[in-house]
């Protein structure tokens, strides 16, 4: 059954998709605050929590860093600009649809300033400072090809540096045993408290606005400060036990799976497809599963509002393009019972959905 709340609604007036491209675009609040009344009287738009049906937005690592060219992790695609196009379908995507979305949860990929897939973390045999951009094995690591920075030490287990040692060994052969990942160093990307952390000005204003009109928390979830493994995905960290079989400290979120099961249907999008929004839908798939099969038909993927990560070569091509691992995964997510859609189609036109 549809209902008339799955109207396509106009974007606010204070709208503009031209500030998806503004690296300093920053929405007043206040103001805010107050359109979203007027708003919500206008277009007869009801509190989310009087909705018989729950429709929940994860949407993952919408950040600066990966969203704008002079962020340090450029969500680029193949086309160039494919984080930027992808906030402008995300922020009217929300407005369209404010009628029927009745929650939105971001997540913040948040880091420190050594982690283990940081060059400050690693040294070479000679003691130099490693780059970014280059895979780390356990073969290299046994070899003394690469080493953890001694500085380290000191920050993550009390300056036991053979204990580290012996830690990183046991990381990386344990992510080469999963076959996922390697250790792959990227450059400083959403450190906490920099400006490359926040939310892009027109998600965050789309999400802010939506909770004011919906009278919704819109909790953000954030991921990736443990110093010792890496977070791709919002619900577990990759590594979550040591070298010597204890508990690393970093476990997995159930309390959100938990809380999106709830709603009726889940909505992802995000970036970037080939990492962090495809290493978050397999845990989501992997936890739902064994629960039920049936509930990967709540799930709604949104494929024009995410792209993968490329890494140019200044040359027209690509040291590395992840677009044919995204597109993979898409494949497999749909095959399982998920929805792979179309922002741009309204939700009362996906298979499956009930308002």
């Amino acid at each position: 059954m549809v209902t008339t709340a799955a109207r396509k609604l106009p974007a606010p007036a204070f709208y503009k998709a031209k500030n998806a491209e503004d690296w300093n675009y920053d929405p007043n609040l206040g103001v805010l605050a107050g359109e979203a009344e007027a708003w919500a009287r206008k277009h007869n738009v009801k509190a989310s929590g009087t909705e018989k049906a729950k429709i929940h937005m994860l949407l993952i690592d919408a950040q600066k860093d990966f969203c704008f060219p002079q962020g340090s992790l450029f969500v680029a695609g193949r086309k160039g600009d494919g984080a930027i196009e992808d906030s402008k379908r995300t922020a009217e995507f929300i407005y369209h649809n404010l009628s029927v979305l009745t929650d939105i949860t971001c997540t913040l990929d948040t880091h420190l300033p050594y982690q283990i897939f940081y060059p400050s973390f690693w040294h070479d045999k000679d003691g130099n400072p490693l780059t970014p951009f280059r895979e780390i094995t356990a073969e290299q690591v046994k070899a003394g090809e690469v080493k953890p920075n001694p500085a380290v030490a000191p920050l993550v287990c009390g300056g036991d540096y053979g204990w580290l040692m012996s830690y990183v060994r046991h990381y990386c052969e344990t992510l080469e045993k999963t076959g996922k990942y390697k250790l792959f160093l990227w450059p400083y990307h959403c450190i906490l408290g920099s400006q490359g952390h926040v939310l892009v000005g027109v998600i965050e204003e789309a999400r802010m606005f939506h909770a004011w009109v919906r009278k919704s928390a819109n909790v953000p979830e954030v991921k990736g400060g443990h110093p010792l493994t890496e977070n791709y995905s919002v619900f577990s960290p990759e590594v979550r036990t040591r070298h010597d079989g204890k508990p690393l400290g970093a476990q997995a979120n159930t309390a959100l799976i938990k809380k999106l099961v709830e709603n009726d249907a889940v909505v992802i999008a995000g970036q970037a497809a080939s990492h962090c929004v495809k290493a978050s839908i397999e845990d989501f798939l992997g936890a739902i599963s064994a629960q039920d099969p049936k509930l990967c038909k709540k799930v709604y993927i949104l494929k024009d509002c995410m792209s993968a990560v490329t890494i140019p070569n200044g040359k027209g091509g690509f040291i590395a393009d992840y677009t044919d691992e995204a597109n993979k995964a898409l494949k497999m997510f749909e095959d399982a019972g998920m929805h792979v859609v179309e922002s741009t189609t309204p939700i009362e036109d996906w298979d499956g959905i009930n308002l």
